[in-house]
């Protein structure tokens, strides 16, 4: 079994948002936690066999409490991808498959994983323009503006447009995973995505924060969401730093 120190998994984690309390996050830190683990192992910057460091080490590395910690890794003990033994440590179990709450959010840094966190420009309830995609049944939706993060990285910039007849979004109780908030708030859940990757030019609205400036070509992604319950009710685009990220798509 692969045995690595807490400097190697420290490094591998580095930078997570735990050190950032600007972005605002609805998710509990242990929830936080086990999604930086499950991302890690997804990315494969946490092979299969690697003993994580000792709870003491990994909780103080996280900022957090043993008990804290704990409730992190039974979340990801319950998919499978740890495995805790008395005595000796807990140790990763890869897979293919991996669940999580951004197991749909496709960008990574280029050295492997990284925990997703938004800042949100602008939310405003609009006129669908012409220029956009047919989708929903509305002619109204909701458009959001975030820049988004991996771990204190700002990595993309995204525009999501969320068909009216589904409801309004609240931006006082907007959470960073926007798929969760649907669920939570709205009452229904996104089940499929079909994504499209090119390359455009940075909008003009991107904030300073965003390292490319406008008009510089970037990759970008172009989402249709749907839901079994109600169908097609979001459109997005995104477009990414290429030099510092990654779209990945992992077949099962």
């Amino acid at each position: 079994m692969h045995q690595f120190t807490g400097k190697h998994i420290e490094n591998a984690m580095s930078q997570t948002i735990y050190e950032r309390r600007s972005t605002t996050s609805a998710l509990p830190i242990y929830v936080q936690i086990s999604e930086v683990l499950i991302r890690e192992i997804a990315s494969g910057r946490l092979i299969d066999g690697t003993c994580l460091p000792p709870e003491r080490e990994l909780a103080k590395q996280h900022f957090t409490t043993v008990r804290t910690l704990r409730k992190a890794l039974e979340i990801v003990e319950e998919k499978g991808l740890i495995e805790r033994v008395h005595g000796s440590g807990n140790y990763v179990r890869s897979s293919t498959a991996v669940e999580s709450i951004y197991s749909m959010f496709r960008l990574e840094l280029t050295t492997g994983g990284g925990l997703p966190t938004a800042h949100v420009l602008s939310v405003d309830a609009l006129e669908k323009p012409s220029t956009l995609p047919e989708f929903g049944t509305s002619n109204r939706g909701t458009r959001i503006r975030r820049l988004r993060y991996l771990n204190r990285i700002p990595i993309a910039v995204e525009e999501i447009w969320l068909d009216e007849s589904v409801g309004r979004i609240d931006p006082n109780t907007l959470s960073d995973s926007l798929y969760r908030y649907y669920k939570m708030q709205l009452g229904f859940w996104i089940s499929r995505a079909e994504d499209s990757v090119g390359v455009d030019g940075v909008p003009e609205w991107a904030p300073d924060d965003f390292p490319p400036p406008a008009h510089t070509p970037v990759g970008y992604i172009e989402r249709f969401s749907h839901s079994d319950q109600v169908g097609t009710v979001e459109y997005s685009k995104t477009w990414f730093d290429h030099t510092s990220t990654r779209y990945v798509q992992r077949l099962k």
